[in-house]
């Protein structure tokens, strides 16, 4: 027993009670409480009279009573909160939980926390039957009996002490109402900890003023009204309707007006084709008769670009006025209907913005991406933009996502479309909160939104958002959703709209004192607004005679630069003095003092010191490091990507020093001119995803275009992992979307015995798409080629993917060798005469071809000692300098056979689009033929003995007369 003082202080202490009750002596007044309330004679006479003076933990209004400081409020000593029916709740039991009821009731907490999502109220429609989470009382090893009892609650935001049917109350409303939070995964205590605070301590529940209220209400009805109007005036047409989901409008005004308050300035927008339309109108404020003349088709003579819920558009929002403005760039990417693709290209997009604006905490920028349920959970590009947020290379401060959950793909139901619990479980592998709404909730919608964009800026991680909503029609306007999904359906028939659920939200909720409330009536009003504007802006769309050119791709840091026909371009200088490469070679030879390089990177770098000084050629990987240093020089910004790019596949570029002692690491490139002067180098290796990846790159490229973006596959064949990108992106964005990229692609190609895997980057594929001046494809033989190539891409005002096939087995062929002189004279060579020939009046045959088949070709001619075949290589295949190859040939005799000669099967390689573009200038001045292997589905054989066998047949036919 503790005893106490007659004067009220405890042994030892002289002060009287009411000193004793201040913060540091909470614990010490608790203790005695609770003994207090086992036996009351246990305790100090002054200490009984002052528990006998409390009631219900509160003092009586007595003259004699002692009143605790306001720090009590956090403990047993605190008003016992109200049960929410307007009745105080029942007295604190006799007897304090002991310690096992104490960790049940802990316990209990945790599980609201990791489950209680699984018994939110989500679905609008009410189908979902979910069992919900094991959240009784009995589960858990408590009762009813103790509901009154006050447990600790410091766990928990809010009071320290407080009645275990309170703290129910408040985990219920914070988890289990209108929104699901899964939190289990997050093992970041920090993360955690802020979340919960942020959650519990206001139950989940947002305040809304009555402007927030009116504002929600305006976005809500712009979106259902725009849709309706769609359908009335556009009947039949496809618009992939956003009704079901309207929702999504004021979710992302309001996103989007947070994110300008916390100083984002620019956010790019990516999304596929439902609600697109919508959001151009309502988010992006795409003039709507703009939108109308589009389904008038009203395009004029455009024979290109794609159709309307494919379209990007870009426009300033700004939020409040005068000092309190704040202005934000929106843009929403383009996008094809592959769906999940354009994620990295928005990613790529954010990066090089905030590598231009020099946001290193990358806060300035936000990437927003909106997804559907269905195309989340089942495409894998889904999984590898997640994987990429957190990786240094390709973090961009987070990405906020939202999920439209129309709980429907195109005819197929959940349980054929996911093995998971929600659409959304592969986000779980990062650590990020996912929040579920019910997007019938506008209070709770918004509440989402403003947790999910400060987590974002707090963090600088991604965050998403599940709107539960439904899709209203079928997958297009046109299509009958009954056929497969009969009761869902009647249940959408039979539903009110969103609009109106807002509006009942709104009733249910007064609103704060003072402000009027929200009826059916002006709510009305505010629609029959919306539709007069619209009607409006359908007439001015009927008077318009064509649409507006589109936004143009030139302007802004795209003005110095411009796509369209390359020979319209002219050349520029890409050679350099030799003491600039005496300089760069210098640096990219110098180790830093202490420094302990591998035995084997000395030797490579003693080499390439004398590369640099001429006395040995120089090699593939000194030509490019040479390509990248010049250009660093002068203040180009290099960025490089790859699996393995930094050492190489073939260990050839070595870019980055690793110490072989202590695995410090150093890299040349950065230490041309000093971090200040001379442009930013930055080469990561990436992780084992080519769509990815190159998604995100050619996204950096399209905000990037006065610098040198490169992407290089492990192998060429793995590029097939990104050919939506190429397709969708790469090769058609000018025509379709008005955007050129500067992307260059590296994809090491060539027949050398290693299989069908690991032989062909598939440049037919290429050359099947190259057309209109779309992309550059090359296959260079050498490395004084490769280096103008790389410089040229960069310092002409032209931009267009560069796609180069380049070599394995040339990296160390002593015959793929540049002299110093090639690089600080001369230009890029679309072809390359064949300076051998001492009488090209002589010649029988000339042999035409592309990349490492010409040393096999020279190799050969000269074991067999032949003058009289002439070889000529084309560097450039795509555009095919047509002129410059004639003039080239005319020297030869007329009649002279022409030979293309490929190590590809006759299917595949350069043949089939040489054949396509050549004979008819050839005017029969030649006769033209293909040496090649045979026709086959695969590139190449397994077999290396088959191989040889294949190339010393390729080489035998390619100099024997009358090849077929």
């Amino acid at each position: 027993m503790i005893e106490v003082k007659a004067n009220g202080a405890a042994p030892g202490h002289a002060e009287p009670i009411s000193s004793a009750l201040n913060p540091s002596n909470l614990a010490f007044a608790e203790e005695l409480y609770s003994q207090f309330l086992q036996d009351p004679s246990s305790v100090d006479p002054a200490w009984r009279a002052y528990f006998e003076s409390l009631d219900n933990g509160v003092p009586r209004p007595s003259a004699g009573a002692i009143k605790p400081p306001s720090d009590f409020a956090r403990s047993i000593f605190a008003t016992i909160p109200s049960t929410g029916n307007g009745h105080a709740a029942p007295a604190v039991p006799s007897k304090p939980p002991g310690r096992l009821q104490s960790e049940r009731a802990q316990r209990l907490v945790e599980a609201y926390r990791e489950l209680g999502h699984l018994s939110a109220d989500l679905d609008p429609l009410g189908l979902i039957k979910r069992s919900g989470a094991p959240l009784d009382l009995e589960f858990y090893g408590l009762s009813s009996g103790e509901l009154d009892q006050v447990f600790s609650s410091e766990t928990v935001a809010g009071p320290d002490r407080t009645t275990l049917r309170d703290l129910v109350q408040l985990l219920r409303e914070t988890y289990c109402r209108h929104i699901g939070v899964e939190l289990a995964h997050l093992h970041d205590i920090e993360l955690r900890t802020w979340l919960q605070n942020r959650m519990e301590s206001t139950r989940n529940r947002l305040e809304l003023s009555h402007d927030e209220r009116c504002r929600l209400l305006e976005k809500v009805t712009d979106a259902e009204v725009f849709e309706q109007f769609l359908h009335k005036k556009f009947l039949g047409a496809k618009r992939f309707s956003l009704e079901g989901a309207e929702s999504l409008i004021p979710l992302l005004d309001r996103l989007i007006e947070r994110a300008a308050r916390s100083d984002v300035t620019e956010i790019v927008i990516g999304m596929a084709h439902r609600g697109r339309l919508n959001v151009l109108a309502n988010v992006l404020e795409k003039p709507a008769a703009q939108i109308f003349a589009e389904f008038m088709d009203k395009h004029g003579e455009d024979s290109g670009g794609d159709v309307k819920y494919h379209l990007g558009h870009s426009h300033d929002r700004v939020f409040g006025s005068g000092s309190d403005a704040h202005r934000v760039h929106l843009s929403l990417s383009f996008n094809p209907s592959h769906l999940e693709w354009v994620n990295t290209v928005v990613q790529g997009r954010v990066r090089a913005k905030q590598d231009r604006l020099n946001d290193a905490e990358r806060s300035r920028c936000l990437p927003l991406l909106i997804h559907g349920d269905a195309a989340f959970a089942g495409q894998g590009i889904v999984a590898e933009a997640f994987n990429l947020s957190e990786l240094d290379g390709y973090r961009v401060g987070g990405t906020v996502h939202i999920v439209v959950n129309n709980q429907i793909g195109f005819t197929t139901s959940p349980n054929n479309s996911y093995s998971t619990t929600y659409a959304t479980d592969v986000a779980r592998m990062l650590q990020i909160p996912i929040f579920h709404v019910n997007g019938e909730d506008p209070e709770a919608v918004s509440q989402v939104v403003d947790l999910a964009l400060d987590f974002r800026q707090r963090f600088h991680r991604d965050a998403l958002i599940e709107m539960w909503c439904y899709r209203k029609y079928g997958h297009n306007e046109g299509d009958e959703p009954a056929f497969t999904q009969p009761i869902m359906y009647r249940t959408i028939a039979a539903k009110q709209s969103v609009r109106l659920a807002f509006v009942q939200a709104f009733a249910q909720r007064p609103p704060a004192e003072g402000a009027s409330s929200i009826t059916a009536a002006a709510a009305d009003a505010l629609a029959a607004k919306k539709r007069e504007m619209l009607d409006h802006e359908l007439e001015k769309a009927d008077k318009l005679q064509v649409l507006p050119p589109r936004q143009t791709n030139f302007a802004g840091a795209w003005s110095k630069v411009k796509g369209g026909a390359d020979n319209t371009v002219p050349q520029v200088p890409t050679a350099v003095p030799v003491q600039t490469i005496q300089a760069v070679g210098r640096v990219l030879t110098e180790l830093p003092p202490g420094f302990s390089p591998h035995p084997k990177l000395k030797d490579i770098i003693d080499a390439r010191a004398e590369m640099a000084a001429g006395q040995k050629p120089i090699n593939w990987g000194m030509g490019e490091a040479l390509a990248f240093g010049t250009l660093l020089e002068e203040g180009v910004r290099v960025r490089f990507t790859g699996q393995d790019v930094r050492r190489g596949t073939f260990s050839h570029r070595h870019a980055v020093f690793i110490d072989n002692e202590n695995g410090r690491e150093y890299t040349p490139l950065t230490q041309i001119r000093g971090k200040q002067k001379q442009g930013s180098f930055e080469i990561r290796d990436s992780p084992l995803s080519e769509a990815g990846v190159l998604g995100f790159d050619y996204g950096y490229s399209l905000d990037m275009p006065d610098g040198l973006t490169l992407w290089e596959a492990q192998f060429g064949d793995f590029v097939n992992g990104a050919q939506v990108i190429i397709d969708q992106f790469l090769v058609s964005s000018e025509v379709k979307w008005n955007r050129v990229s500067g992307l260059v692609l590296l994809l090491p190609h060539g027949m050398e015995g290693q299989g069908p895997e690991h032989s062909s980057a598939r440049l037919e594929r290429f050359l099947t798409m190259a057309v209109n001046d779309n992309i550059q494809v090359c296959n260079l033989t050498t490395p004084a080629q490769y280096f103008h190539v790389l410089r040229r891409q960069v310092l002409r005002p032209y931009r267009k993917p560069l796609v180069i096939m380049s070599p394995k087995s040339l990296l160390r062929h002593p015959a793929a060798a540049s002299q110093l002189s090639e690089f600080t004279h001369g230009r890029f060579q679309h072809i390359i005469p064949d300076v051998t020939v001492k009488n090209p009046s002589k010649v029988r045959r000339v042999l035409l071809c592309t990349g490492k088949v010409y040393y096999d070709l020279t190799a050969e001619r000269e074991e067999r000692g032949y003058d009289d075949v002439a070889i000529v290589r084309v560097e450039q295949l795509y555009p095919l300098q047509i002129d410059e190859l004639l003039e080239m040939l005319s020297v030869y005799p007329e009649g002279t056979p022409l030979v293309w000669v490929q190590e590809e099967p006759r299917n595949m390689g350069g043949w089939v689009y040489m054949n396509r573009e050549l004979p008819g200038f050839l005017s029969g001045s030649f006769t033209w033929s293909c040496v090649s292997r045979p026709l086959s589905a695969s590139p190449a054989v397994g077999s290396l003995g088959r191989h040889k066998k294949e190339q010393a047949r390729l080489l035998a036919d390619a100099f024997a007369t009358g090849a077929l």
